[in-house]
């Protein structure tokens, strides 16, 4: 059952345009396919595989809607994720040290939905404890800090096969010894730095035995070590997800290449990433056109969009959604009707009928000439209006939809396209009709 703090939450954003950070399953109408697509990848992911994939379609397809509702379904299963918008300011592709950043920024889990970082080391160094105790270690002991520091770097070269950078190690071990002494503001200097930020004190760095900070050259590494501690931690894996690629096209001509080239890096290197998922979104420029992949032989080779026959395979490099059509908008609408958080649920259902809804989708669609595929937004945000006015007057009376010529005569008891027959009717057509 839907909380009532998740319902005002997903209202909240629809009104602003926004998509839902939650709840999502709840109103997912038309994903089936995409959706059980994403969670064969999951069970992949989480056998111990490394994946990728790019979400496909155009503008009002649901993309980001897809991927916040992936994550939704891996932290359900049990992963780690983090949702990263392309910015044309501060997120590059060619510099892994911005990626880097951002995707730990944005860490979160069932429990802890973002900034997630520090609940996840502290749950793996728990489990550190826990082993040692189990092995016949005293917890009271005065040496017993040590060795779980010890065991911290230990763990980290094994994870990692000894390719984690070593101021990673040093780094964990040092915010562990400042918790255990109460020093929570230098610990989380610390953290903040392995979050990547460049603006951690000297002195905090030196504490650590760091000098410099994260470079775009050794990013990926410590990338690696991150999605190694997630596992340790308890977690079934990472997946990233990296919304709104087309902004890559926005960019000037040598940082896009560059941007593009970063994104076929990453995907070389998804399969020695074991447990982490990369899903991307963008839509059909920014994979077609010579601006976007198609003008980086070498990455369009690896993603290309391919069609046999008519068809289209879930299972290749491009998940396509398919836009919204009336029928979906209209299942979309009733799902949220019966979620909207209103003090008498019955009113807005009373109200605010199927054929309503069928004529505030003609009405939302009608200025863009008809194409539903591109108003989903838009009809959200003013179907939720609606839903809003209705609910703050409750004695209003709405108008009449305006019916549709088949509407009418469906509402006569006539066929859709019985007429009156005339006069003439019987003589059919002259066999040869002159211009």
């Amino acid at each position: 059952m839907t909380s009532q703090r998740d319902r005002e939450h997903i209202f909240e954003r629809l009104r602003s345009g926004l998509v839902p950070d939650r709840a999502l399953e709840t109103f997912a109408v038309g994903v089936e396919r995409p959706r059980a697509e994403i969670n064969r990848l999951l069970e992949y992911v989480g056998g111990g595989e490394g994946a990728f994939k790019f979400l496909r379609g155009g503008y009002g397809c649901g993309k980001t809607f897809m991927a916040r509702l992936a994550l939704h379904d891996a932290q359900a299963k049990g992963f780690a994720t983090s949702f990263v918008v392309v910015s044309d300011n501060d997120l590059h592709f060619h510099k892994f040290d911005d990626v880097y950043r951002k995707v730990v920024q944005e860490l979160g889990t069932s429990t802890c939905p973002r900034g997630a970082l520090g609940d996840i080391i502290d749950r793996w160094i728990a489990k550190i404890e826990n082993a040692l105790c189990a092995a016949g270690a005293d917890e009271s002991a005065a040496d017993f800090d040590a060795k779980v520091q010890a065991r911290i770097e230990e763990e980290i070269v094994s994870m990692t096969g000894g390719k984690a950078p070593e101021d990673l190690g040093r780094v964990l071990r040092e915010v562990f010894a400042l918790k255990q002494a109460g020093k929570v503001r230098e610990a989380g200097a610390l953290l903040s730095w392995l979050s990547g930020s460049e603006n951690v004190a000297t002195a905090e760095k030196k504490s650590a035995g760091i000098k410099g900070d994260i470079t775009s050259t050794d990013a990926l590494a410590y990338l690696h070590g991150i999605l190694e501690i997630v596992k340790a931690a308890g977690y079934k894996g990472l997946v990233i997800v990296i919304d709104e690629a087309e902004t890559i096209l926005r960019m000037r001509g040598d940082v896009r290449g560059r941007s593009l080239n970063g994104i076929r890096q990453i995907i070389d290197a998804a399969e020695r990433f074991h447990g982490l998922l990369w899903i991307f979104t963008g839509t059909p420029d920014f994979f077609d056109t010579k601006k976007g992949v198609l003008g980086l032989p070498p990455l369009h080779d690896r993603i290309r969009f391919q069609v046999e026959g008519g068809l289209v395979s879930l299972r290749q490099s491009q998940l396509e959604l398919k836009p919204f059509d009336r029928e979906r908008l209209k299942d979309v609408a009733l799902r949220l009707r019966e979620l909207y958080p209103s003090g008498d649920p019955n009113l807005i259902a009373q109200k605010v009928t199927p054929e309503v809804i069928a004529a505030k989708v003609d009405e939302v669609t009608r200025g863009f000439g008809g194409d539903v595929g591109i108003v989903p937004r838009q009809f959200l945000r003013s179907l939720v209006n609606l839903f809003d006015v209705v609910a703050e007057n409750p004695d209003m009376a709405l108008a009449e939809p305006t019916r549709t010529v088949v509407e009418t005569r469906a509402a006569e008891g006539k066929k859709p396209y019985e007429y009156e027959p005339e006069p003439d009717d019987e003589k059919g057509y002259a066999t040869v009709v002159e211009f």
